[in-house]
């Protein structure tokens, strides 16, 4: 997830869900699942809305997790791990240069409409976001585009970065040649997003109708993204409903499915925004499986008998620090002090999951380009206080924003992790001004405008590259850091056009050790979250980028 504007984590600003489908059954199983005696319908706990029902517009993961399940990318990851496998192309490739790219795609597949799936299909989906307009253009709205393909055909927004996409040609029915403008490290990889998975081109008509609009930082999606019914992908679920009151959303089997059938009928995904509640969902046969386990909770369900795998470690948590919310987060010896106050091996053994590490750069130490040999900044209170006096800023004060009614993959109780950085930095004369925030659209349109000095983030990796984390926010300006440091951003960039992957990945380390001598943010930690299912289900393959296939899940 990342842009050539604003990288923060983003999501869509609009609340979701939907309504349960009902099983005609009262009989309740006691096996730890939920109540429905037919067995025929899954139902999933996120700890967040879905923001849109057209993944183009997304770019946080409650909303992925539904839209994976019925919208399918020319590529995928293998299921369970992080290597590219066929998707809706069997197989691809790219000349030398790296900036033509076919693919050869699958035959027979249909999408929920009817539609057939060819090479036109795919044209006429990246075509339909080269050219959007208006608020489409914003990068709230086209982040995932922006990030991989640039900016579009016609650049209204000033900040738009230059457009990479360059072309797409259906050579015959069958295959797909797409073409860039410059060699990307986001290739191919960005061709497995989900903000890039393939809709039918009838559907496509239909959103071409309609407007996102903005008023101020508040954009108001088109009411297709908003209710089911118009949205047609190729996945093993289709979309049925989406029940707003609730906090659900409905899908069901698509039986035309040109893969291995679901095993499941009807898919519920509900929001339950605290982990406490959504265990207790769990214990009392309510839901069939929930995300983001709380660590203290882990144990108790394993003995209860309950499935508890945990993903590999593919993320980042940390403060950002928002240079022009705060003047004072210019000086560099400020932004050091902050780093030294904060007890980050404390965050880790006392709120993080077990396998959690304290993080030294802006990417886990599973991804190629992690460096050894960055600056670090070591938990040290005096040493932050002799830096604050260095700096003129003795008396520093600062607001520390923090979002809640979410849980994320790498940040598993936010006001909990923020009190005790809070503590940290008042111990070092910090004077600490709290600011709880709704988590979307508030929080997320907050820091994305650089309004908040200090706050809470993360990253989940939507594929195996190190450009996919370092660049998402430090390739170019952002409003979210509000930094200018050519020598940061060329380092990054300098990195992502290197097609050797070995050059790649040394040059990526100097960007790291660049990054952390600037030191824009905090990196605190990376973990494995835990995901959990009742005693009678079959799980699916837990994903180290969160992309599990609920198709593959069944009751015992």
């Amino acid at each position: 997830m990342r842009i050539f504007k604003s990288r923060a984590v983003r999501a869509i600003t609009t609340a979701v869900a939907v309504g349960l489908i009902a099983t005609g059954c009262s009989s309740e199983r006691d096996e730890g699942g939920s109540k429905g005696g037919d067995k025929d319908t899954f139902v999933f706990a996120g700890s967040g809305d879905p923001g849109s029902l057209d993944p183009a517009l997304a770019t946080d993961g409650e909303t992925f997790r539904v839209t994976r399940q019925a919208f399918e990318a020319l590529l995928e990851h293998e299921s369970g791990g992080s290597e590219l496998v066929g998707g809706l192309a069997e197989k691809w490739s790219s000349d030398p240069s790296g900036k033509v790219w076919t693919f050869n795609l699958r035959q027979g597949v249909k999408f929920h409409d009817g539609e057939a799936f060819n090479a036109a299909a795919v044209c006429a989906n990246y075509d339909h976001w080269f050219n959007w307009k208006g608020t489409y253009q914003s990068s709230a709205v086209s982040y995932y585009w922006q990030t991989i393909m640039g900016g579009f055909a016609k650049n209204e927004d000033a900040e738009a970065p230059k457009p990479n996409y360059k072309s797409c040609t259906a050579k015959d029915e069958n295959t797909a040649v797409i073409e860039v403008n410059e060699t990307s490290a986001n290739l191919p990889g960005g061709f497995s997003l989900q903000a890039l998975a393939i809709h039918s081109p009838k559907a496509i008509k239909e959103y071409e109708k309609q407007e996102a609009t903005a008023k101020g930082d508040a954009i108001t999606y088109p009411k297709y993204s908003q209710e089911a019914g118009t949205v047609a992908g190729t996945g093993p679920y289709k979309i049925v409903k989406w029940n707003k009151g609730n906090k659900e959303v409905s899908l069901e089997r698509f039986d035309e499915y040109w893969g291995e059938k679901a095993k499941v009928k009807n898919l519920v995904f509900r929001t339950i925004s605290t982990e406490e509640t959504r265990r207790q969902a769990l214990q009392a046969g309510d839901i069939d499986g929930y995300d983001l386990v709380s660590p203290a909770d882990v144990t108790t369900l394993e003995k209860q008998g309950f499935e508890v795998p945990t993903r590999d470690v593919f993320n980042i948590f940390y403060v950002g620090m928002s240079q022009g919310a705060n003047p004072a987060l210019k000086k560099p010896e400020v932004r050091q002090a902050i780093t030294h106050a904060i007890d980050r091996e404390n965050l880790v053994k006392t709120q993080l999951p077990e396998g959690g590490k304290v993080a030294t750069q802006f990417m886990p130490d599973t991804v190629a380009g992690f460096s050894d040999q960055v600056k670090t900044y070591p938990f040290d209170t005096a040493k932050a206080k002799d830096l604050l006096k260095q700096a003129g800023e003795e008396k520093l004060s600062v607001e520390f924003c923090y979002p809640t009614e979410v849980t994320r993959p790498y940040m598993p109780a936010p006001q909990d992790l923020f009190e005790l950085m809070k503590a940290d930095l008042e111990k070092a004369g910090i004077t600490v001004k709290p600011k709880a925030m709704k988590w979307a659209p508030d929080y997320l349109d907050a820091t994305e405008a650089g309004s908040c000095a200090l706050h809470l983030l993360g990253w989940t990796g939507d594929f195996n590259d190190g450009f996919n984390f370092i660049g998402t926010w430090f390739s170019g300006p952002d409003k979210q850091w509000g930094f200018k440091d050519q020598k940061v951003f060329d380092a990054v960039n300098a990195a992502s056009k290197i097609s050797d992957a070995a050059g790649r990945t040394e040059a990526y380390k100097k960007a790291n050790e660049a990054i952390m001598e600037y030191l824009p943010g905090v990196p605190i930690s990376s973990s494995p979250p835990a995901i959990a299912f009742a005693k009678n289900v079959n799980p699916p393959k837990v994903s180290p980028l969160t992309q599990e296939n609920f198709a593959e899940v069944s009751f015992k």
